[in-house]
């Protein structure tokens, strides 16, 4: 059985056609690639799945058992994780204690999330754990309010990861980094990845990073899914050559 299924999720902002009807299905174990050209309805997709918009028409099936009417937070605590758009930090809290809280939340031990940090010396632990994946190590003590954009980005994984999700969520994972800082991210999601575990759906623009990280990519155009497969047999279609790649095939004879 999928662990995730959309079912005709349509979403409408006045007349307008987001997303058209996207039927699909996802294994567990795998990472799906969402791409297309800007405007294409990849984001808004992500917010159906995960809830941060409500659904026109259609329907969110995780494990079997329909989320739709479902708000983001309950989701989460399903098991569906979000990175990158709308991940709350605590920005005046140390990069330790955001993580600090994520796996106090998993841990259901969240009677008093502000208490002192040195009661909770196994709550510490795992989440200096998860700093170290995403190499934060050595900013633990800093404000979140005072990373740098990718550093902030790194966080935001590390607090997905505290909270041990069944579904990860990366929405352009790289958008914004140095290039010093890409390698981490992309790593870590292969990880992710190869430990076999999880499900990963992935919205990118960087076509080097799909084709070393994706099992299968999905293309939406217009907000209607127009293609899926295998990377390499996706990428060679003429639909995906036009409207993702910017390429217009040429008719035989013309150059």
């Amino acid at each position: 059985m999928p662990i995730l299924e959309t079912r005709e999720l349509t979403v409408r902002f006045g007349g307008h056609i987001a997303v058209n009807a996207v039927t699909c299905a996802f294994e567990p174990g795998t990472l799906t690639a969402i791409v297309g050209p800007n405007g294409a309805g990849k984001t808004t997709y992500f917010n159906l799945i995960s809830g941060q918009l409500p659904a026109t028409a259609g329907s969110v099936l995780f494990k079997g058992e329909d989320v739709t009417a479902l708000g983001p937070d309950r989701r989460t605590r399903r098991g569906i994780g979000r990175a990158f758009q709308l991940t709350n930090l605590f920005p005046n809290l140390t990069v330790l204690e955001n993580v600090r809280l994520a796996v106090q939340a998993r841990a259901r031990n969240g009677v008093d999330l502000f208490s002192m940090a040195s009661r909770h010396h196994d709550l510490i632990e795992k989440a200096r754990h998860y700093l170290d994946r995403v190499a934060l190590t050595a900013r633990a003590r800093t404000h979140a309010a005072a990373l740098s954009h990718g550093d902030q980005r790194k966080l935001e994984v590390a607090l997905m990861l505290a909270l041990e999700p069944d579904i990860f969520m990366f929405d352009e994972p790289t958008a914004g980094m140095s290039v010093d800082e890409v390698p981490v991210i992309l790593d870590l999601i292969e990880d992710i990845k190869q430990a076999g575990d999880k499900t990963i759906l992935l919205v990118e623009h960087k076509m080097d990073v799909v084709r070393r990280l994706a099992d299968r990519i999905i293309v939406l155009t217009n907000g209607t899914l127009v293609a899926d497969g295998e990377p390499a047999a996706v990428v060679a279609l003429p639909v995906v050559q036009e409207a993702y790649l910017g390429i217009r095939q040429r008719e035989a004879g013309n150059g």
